[in-house]
């Protein structure tokens, strides 16, 4: 890595730690601590702090004053102000885009959500699959690809982003008979083919709130 700009060798430690992350490589409340990730990757000390800092801005590590960084834990009241944040923003983004997108938006969202329903979610082992996992967020970012509003777009991508650790947690427990995921993924589809905004917006809702409802009953499970 030492022979690439710093931007780059940023941009790479960042996309490492993010995966790393996101498969639980490094465990929910972990520190990271600035020298062993130097020395994994061959960088300096900047360049580790400000992978780091873009990270906390995803909300997947937190900055601790004077202490370093360590990888986000499962907060409730954060989860709680952030779904209702989500189900508003991406549910109104959704309907715009059912209302306003064109055949290009439409086959885009047929192309993902192919790609999702065809790749496996977990891996040999019974790990959460990344392929998976990115097969899901490219899904959900051509159903509100079509809205017509750049800037909602970014706010919807935004909180998708701070969700996403979230989101991770909870693959596992959709493997419940309880929670059919592939049937959800479809059901958001056929909402939006049949240009359905209030189904499709509910949906939506619907969606985001089990995960939510998921993560929390698991946190009262542990803490009881």
């Amino acid at each position: 890595m030492a022979t690439t700009s710093p931007r780059t060798l940023t941009g790479q430690v960042l996309e490492a730690l993010r995966s790393d992350v996101l498969a639980g490589r490094l465990a929910p409340g972990s520190r990271l601590r600035l020298l062993e990730l130097t020395e994994r990757f061959s960088v300096s000390q900047s360049v580790v702090r400000e992978a780091l800092t873009r990270l906390s801005e995803q909300r997947l590590v937190v900055a601790l004053p004077q202490q370093g960084f360590r990888v986000a834990s499962l907060s409730p009241d954060d989860l709680v102000e952030l779904t209702d944040a989500r189900r508003q923003i991406e549910g109104l983004v959704l309907r715009l885009s059912v209302e306003r997108g064109d055949v290009a938006w439409e086959s885009l969202v047929v192309g993902t959500h192919h790609q999702l329903e065809r790749t496996p979610m977990y891996g040999e082992a019974g790990e959460p699959s990344e392929e998976w996992m990115e097969a899901h967020e490219a899904f959900h970012a051509a159903l509100l690809s079509g809205c017509g509003n750049a800037r909602l777009v970014k706010v919807a991508s935004g909180l998708r982003e701070c969700a996403a650790l979230y989101r991770i947690w909870s693959v596992p427990l959709g493997r419940g008979d309880e929670r059919n995921l592939a049937a959800e993924h479809r059901g958001l589809l056929e909402a939006a083919l049949a240009r359905d905004a209030d189904i499709a917006a509910g949906r939506l809702h619907s969606h985001i709130q089990r995960t939510t409802d998921a993560l929390l009953a698991a946190a009262a499970d542990e803490q009881a």
